[in-house]
Order: C-alpha cells, then sequence, then structure tokens
C-alpha cells in the first residue's frame, strides 16, 4: 500500500518524490501494474480517486489508449470523460475496449437513475392537467380540503368536498417538448455524462418530445442517437471554444410549441459569443412560454467555477443558474413540466 501511494503522491515519509512522481514511470507495464496494485489494496472508490490523481498529476492520459490498461481501470464518470477527450486520438485498437468501459458506466448510470426519473416525471405529467371531476386516487387532497374550508361541520369535525380537485390521466400523446443543450468545453466532461444517460431515458418516454443538442463554437444536434447514450457521448467533442448564442438560436429554431416546451441549458456559462444576443434570445423564450432552465453543471461534484455576471443577467431574467446533482435532476424536470419554483439547492 505504502508503494502504491509513493508511487502517486510521493515517499511515505514525506520525502518529495520526482516530478512524476516516486514509481509509476511512464511505461505501460508498470502503470498496468501499479492499477492491479490498487485495486488490490482499496476499495472501488479509492481506486478511482487515486486514478484520477494519476491522470490529473503524471499526465497518464495517453497510457489509456492501451487496451490492456483500459481493461485494467475501475470505470466511473470521471474516466468516461477522460476517454471522450482522447476520443479523436483513440486508435481502431483501444476504440471497442473503450466504448466497452463507457458502456459499462452509462448503464451503471441508467440503472440508477432511469426508474426514477420516469416516475416521478410521469407523475408531474399527469398532474399538469387539472380537473374537476377527477378519479378517487387523482385526487389531490391538499387543494380539495383548503377549497372547501368553508364546509367545515364542526359536530363532525370533517370537510364536505362539494368540489374535488385533481389531475387527469394523461394519454399516450406528447405533452411536453425537451431541448438538452449541453456545454461540450473541457469542464464539463461529467456532465455530458450524465444529461446523454438522462436525454436517452426522457427519449424513451412517449409522453416527452426530446431533443439534445451539444456544443462548442459549432453545434451538433445529436437527436437521432438518443436510443443509446454511448453513440451520443462518442458523438461529442470535449474541448474548444463555447457559443452560448448560437446554440441557443439553434435550440430556439426547432421550438414549435413555445408554451409546451421546457429549454435546458447545461454550462458554465463562460460565454465566447454575443453575450448579449444569448440573453436577448434567453429573454425571447420566456416571454413566449417557453420554461428555460440553466444547470451550472449536472453531476456530484458541485458548484463548478462559473459566469457570476451571465448568471446574474439570467436570473435577472427569470432563469436561476444553479448546479444540480444526478439525484436532483428529475425533480427540476417535474418542477419545470408543472411550471412551478425550481427546487433550487441552498447554496
Amino acid at each position: 500500500m505504502d508503494a502504491a501511494l509513493a508511487a502517486l503522491y510521493g515517499a511515505p515519509d514525506g520525502r518529495e518524490s520526482r516530478p512524476r512522481g516516486a514509481g509509476l514511470g511512464s511505461s505501460a507495464p508498470s502503470v498496468a501494474r501499479w492499477l492491479g496494485d490498487i485495486r488490490s489494496y482499496f476499495p472501488g472508490s479509492v481506486v478511482q480517486v487515486m486514478q484520477r490523481d494519476a491522470i490529473d498529476r503524471l499526465g497518464l492520459s495517453a497510457l489509456l489508449l492501451e487496451p490492456e490498461l483500459l481493461e485494467a481501470v475501475e470505470a466511473d464518470v470521471h474516466l468516461v470523460g477522460t476517454l471522450l477527450s482522447l476520443n479523436r486520438a483513440l486508435p481502431e485498437t483501444s476504440r471497442e475496449t473503450a466504448r466497452a468501459v463507457v458502456r459499462k458506466v452509462v448503464e451503471d448510470l441508467e440503472k440508477r437513475l432511469a426508474t426514477r426519473t420516469r416516475s416521478t416525471l410521469t407523475g408531474a405529467l399527469d398532474r399538469s392537467a387539472r380537473t374537476g371531476r377527477p378519479r378517487h386516487r387523482d385526487i389531490d387532497w391538499d387543494r380539495t380540503v383548503r377549497a372547501n374550508l368553508r364546509n367545515y361541520l364542526p359536530e363532525y369535525r370533517t370537510v364536505v368536498p362539494e368540489r374535488l380537485i385533481g389531475y387527469a390521466r394523461a394519454d399516450r400523446s406528447v405533452k411536453k417538448d425537451v431541448v438538452l443543450c449541453i456545454d461540450q468545453s473541457g469542464s464539463m466532461a461529467a456532465s455530458v455524462v450524465y444529461a446523454s444517460v438522462f436525454g436517452a431515458v426522457l427519449a424513451s418516454m412517449r409522453s416527452l418530445d426530446t431533443r439534445l443538442v451539444v456544443f462548442d463554437t459549432a453545434v451538433v444536434d445529436l437527436t437521432d442517437q438518443l436510443d443509446d447514450p454511448v453513440d451520443v457521448l462518442f458523438g461529442t467533442q470535449l474541448g474548444g471554444g463555447t457559443d452560448i448564442n448560437r446554440a441557443l438560436a439553434y435550440c430556439q429554431s426547432k421550438i414549435t410549441r413555445p408554451a409546451d416546451t421546457i429549454v435546458v441549458l447545461i454550462s458554465d456559462l463562460y460565454e465566447g459569443g454575443i453575450r448579449d444576443e444569448m440573453l436577448k434570445r434567453v429573454a425571447a423564450m420566456k416571454a413566449a412560454g417557453t420554461q428555460f432552465v440553466t444547470l451550472l453543471a449536472l453531476s456530484d461534484e458541485g458548484a463548478p467555477a462559473y459566469d457570476r455576471d451571465h448568471a446574474a443577467a439570467l436570473a435577472a431574467l427569470g432563469a436561476p443558474a444553479f448546479a444540480c446533482t444526478p439525484d436532483l435532476f428529475p425533480e427540476v424536470m417535474a418542477a419545470a413540466i408543472e411550471k412551478r419554483p425550481l427546487p433550487i439547492p441552498e447554496s
């Protein structure tokens, strides 16, 4: 354990290690042995942190291009982000192994997130249509009681509901259009992974018409690949500049039912395009009735570095920007569907 830690962080007695570590070097065999050691000595969560540190501190990204190393690593969201950043450099000998690693992470995320997301959003879609003649299981008892308080009978200590308030059951037609607009700059790697998984889950729901758009200085519509989030991820190109205005212009051009559309912008808001035009587009979409949600990140990492001036300007337009965890995302989407205040976490 000491040797494995020293290879990455320095000698256990506190002496400084060499600039590239005390024992990994730059050869694939030594890295493969080290990966095997840390998997033997440490739990999976620690292994993931150590792998991430090795890539960041020792510059080992290029070695992930070798299939035998990809098979040895502990796969997680951050490793997927690293592989996607290397996507264009992957040799054919490593490409299938890389896809297998990414698919394993994506399938694990879908198992964790899909059921709750579908359940939460199906309920929100059902509740979005009010009815005065609900079935018993669809009665909104809180609103019904408040609407009938004048009919309170003290002798029976009960309220007699003259008017029931509830929800209509949603039919199979499309109820809402969702546009996921994802910044694929390098700092947004984890968010791109989660957003692609959620995009595939939303696209599987008949009541939602889901579009997925990724952007840097160019805009790419990956909607046709939403049936397989792995294809979506390998269709992204992490890194490069950022032109939010151009991306929003494309998304705005695809909106046909503003009052029934939700646009989710996932970006750190470092705009390389025309700032004032970007804000005008957001204002125009909101004025037309579109629900606009700005997420600074969609990951478990907390709030990232972001452009605070742009975030404040969006908040002034009624589109507050905040970081969102994957577990909170279904609740955010449900609130947007029902047009109620978003569950913004306390900072």
